[in-house]
């Protein structure tokens, strides 16, 4: 057997049985068996009582009983019961409450006697427990007081009450579930610490049949790192010495030549694809600023005449301007994507936040004539400010590059929600779930496609940094942008 396969073989045949026995066989019989046992046990109380019932019921002093509380010594007897004070230590576990509910049925169905004084008068006839024991069956259900809850089981088991060898009517005892649940709970609590345990042990076994492979896997990944060379078209550093080369490693069947060729793959395509993704679309949206500055360049280069040389100079500082803008996006993009979550400490307002974006924008939006307004009261909470920010100042940037000339771009706050809405030409359908990719852009009102899908990229980011989430929706006219936070 070769050694991928003794270990693989090992590992999974020793944890696999004890997860299986733990979690399958012992966690999944607790609760069943907890319940058997109770049911077994109420089946004896049903059975007795229903014994000391019958003559009551025989008397017709149980049937008086519902207007009489003194007519029947059975029903006195169960509701002295009901009020004794009980405090019992069961194995360390304290009961304070006495949680039968015991009621009488006639052959009809109808309740005669109910301990807790809620069901005389009832037609029971069609519960399971009453009609199966009226047939001479056994009777027993089980059903939640709560529809919605599953901890709010009530158990009902049932015995027939015989008057002269015929049955004359039903008494059924019934408990809640939840009674027994710290049983469950602490038998799972230890089984659970027992499993535990079990799988500690079944670890140590396999770390002992384990260890002589990592003995090998260290040498192999030594000569790996000493005979491993650039990867192509990369150059060696001459300032650190070639490190000596170690014998190959004499390790059994084919885990050698895998373990050098995972090796060497990783060291190549280590974030390749990442870098390979970026360099591709920015080298596609750099194309042509790059081609706009260069040809305003050679043109400038002749003699114009001033109102054409002012015109070239412009598009040159635009268009710089717009690589300056993708440049600054993807290196915030790229710092926002090596995070795991944002660093929210103090409470922050999004009123605060919203008014900062406003603040940085305004600016701009003054330049295309587009005013910006903020309605709402905004909710405060543990997020990170600067990136909160971040993320407004660019849904308004890209609200300013859409909305017309003259209109008005609302940043609206609810709760924890801040909406932008502008009143722009909104995007086509079938963009929506695309918006927020990198470097996916659609046209601009004018024609051209100026933006570079960065902007709605890092205010997604920033959402998932602080578990929110971004919806998009076409408003006819207009886009709207919600951002939900977290609370």
């Amino acid at each position: 057997m070769r050694l991928g396969i003794r270990l693989l073989f090992a590992f999974f045949l020793i944890n696999g049985i004890a997860a299986f026995f733990v979690l399958r066989v012992f966690m999944a019989e607790i609760k069943p068996s907890v319940r058997e046992v109770m049911e077994d046990m109420m089946v004896d109380t049903a059975n007795i009582l229903a014994e000391l019932a019958s003559e009551d019921l025989a008397s017709g002093r149980l049937a008086a009983d519902a207007g009489n509380s003194s007519a029947s010594p059975f029903a006195q007897h169960v509701r002295r019961y009901a009020t004794r004070p009980i405090d019992a230590a069961i194995w360390g576990v304290s009961k304070q409450s006495l949680d039968y509910r015991i009621y009488v049925t006639d052959t009809t169905g109808r309740v005669l006697f109910d301990s807790e004084n809620r069901a005389v008068g009832a037609d029971y006839s069609r519960w399971r427990d009453v009609a199966r024991t009226l047939r001479g069956e056994y009777g027993a259900r089980s059903t939640r007081d709560v529809q919605e809850d599953d901890t709010s089981g009530v158990m009902h088991v049932a015995a027939p009450i015989y008057v002269q060898d015929r049955i004359a009517g039903v008494l059924t005892v019934a408990k809640p579930t939840r009674t027994v649940q710290r049983f469950i709970d602490r038998a799972e609590r230890k089984v659970f610490m027992g499993g535990l345990l079990l799988l500690a042990l079944s670890a140590a076994v396999g770390v002992a049949v384990t260890l002589w492979m990592v003995w090998n896997v260290r040498r192999l990944r030594d000569y790996a790192l000493s005979v491993q060379g650039p990867a192509d078209g990369e150059a060696l550093d001459p300032a650190s010495p070639p490190a000596p080369a170690l014998a190959v490693p004499q390790v059994p069947g084919e885990l050698g030549d895998l373990a050098r060729a995972m090796d060497r793959m990783r060291a190549r395509l280590e974030g390749r694809d990442y870098i390979e993704g970026y360099v591709r679309a920015l080298t596609h949206e750099l194309k042509s600023p790059v081609a706009a500055i260069r040809g305003a360049g050679e043109l400038l280069q002749d003699d114009l005449p001033a109102t054409d040389r002012a015109e070239f100079a412009h598009q040159v500082v635009q268009q710089s301007e717009r690589l300056q803008r993708i440049i600054d996006r993807l290196l915030e993009l790229s710092k926002l994507e090596q995070r795991h979550h944002a660093e929210g400490r103090a409470p922050v307002a999004l009123q605060d936040c919203a008014a900062a974006a406003l603040a940085q924008t305004r600016a701009r939006a003054a330049q295309r004539g587009i005013t910006l307004a903020l309605s709402g009261a905004g909710a405060s909470g543990p997020w990170e400010a600067e990136l909160v920010t971040l993320a407004l100042t660019n849904l308004l940037d890209n609200a300013i590059d859409f909305a017309p000339e003259g209109s008005t771009v609302r940043v609206e706050l609810a709760g924890t929600t801040v909406a932008v809405q502008d009143g722009g030409p909104g995007v086509p359908d079938y963009a929506l779930p695309r918006l927020g990719e990198r470097f996916f852009t659609t046209a601009r009102p004018g024609g051209e496609r100026s933006g570079s899908g960065l902007g709605l990229a890092i205010v997604r980011r920033v959402m998932a940094l602080h578990g929110g989430q971004m919806a998009v929706r076409n408003t006819a006219p207009g886009l709207r942008v919600e951002l939900a936070f977290p609370g």
